[in-house]
């Protein structure tokens, strides 16, 4: 999986490259806010992202709420790193946009269990995107049939918008992605079965 790590130390950087690169990640690193933002909006598919809370320029925090406001098509998950532990400081991150929530230093097992959790949810999170859009385009391809429909009380003919008279069929089936099996109906059937004895003694 495709992660980013911002943080401004490099030292700290490198373990978490190091770190992701050995449990099969692609590690991408920026070193302060405003290129960590940049690449996270230049996303084309789901990510994941190591922000650490103190960043040159714009902090972690920042980074969560423009990230949030910019509505992605292809919503990421954000862990946020930081040293501090306050209780206050966790529900700030939160309220920015962060789906978790790391305290430094880092303990490799934690952040690995942490990132597996955060993968399972962007793939839930791109097959139900997925799925809205065939249910979209599902819905686009179906022909509604809206409004006043002049129909003949005697033959129940439909007129058209250029004063043309159809079979019922005929203008729902042209309307409508619709198809008509032929019947009787019990109402009519005794009816029917008059007319056809009549035609046959004929």
């Amino acid at each position: 999986m495709r992660i980013l790590i911002a943080e401004d130390d490099r030292v700290t950087a490198k373990i978490l490259t190091s770190l992701l690169t050995s449990w099969g990640h692609e590690p991408t690193v920026s070193y302060d806010g405003e290129s960590a933002l940049q690449m996270i909006l230049s996303q084309q598919t789901p990510y994941l992202a190591l922000l650490d809370w103190m960043l040159p320029g714009m902090d972690g925090p920042e980074v969560c709420r423009r990230m949030r406001a910019s509505e992605l098509s292809t919503p990421g998950y954000v862990i946020l790193l930081t040293s501090k532990s306050g209780q206050a400081d966790l529900v700030e991150g939160l309220d920015a946009g962060a789906d978790e929530y790391l305290v430094k230093p880092i303990d490799p097992v934690e952040l690995r269990a942490r990132l597996n959790a955060g993968a399972r949810i962007l793939d839930l999170q791109t097959r139900l995107a997925d799925q809205v859009r065939e249910l979209e385009a599902a819905l686009g391809n179906i022909r509604h049939l809206t409004g006043l429909l002049p129909i003949c009380a005697y033959c129940k003919s439909i007129r058209d918008d250029s004063n043309y008279w159809h079979r019922v069929e005929e203008y729902v089936s042209e309307h409508a992605d619709v198809k008509f099996s032929h019947g009787i109906c019990p109402k009519c059937l005794p009816r029917a079965t008059q007319e056809m004895a009549g035609e046959v003694q004929k």
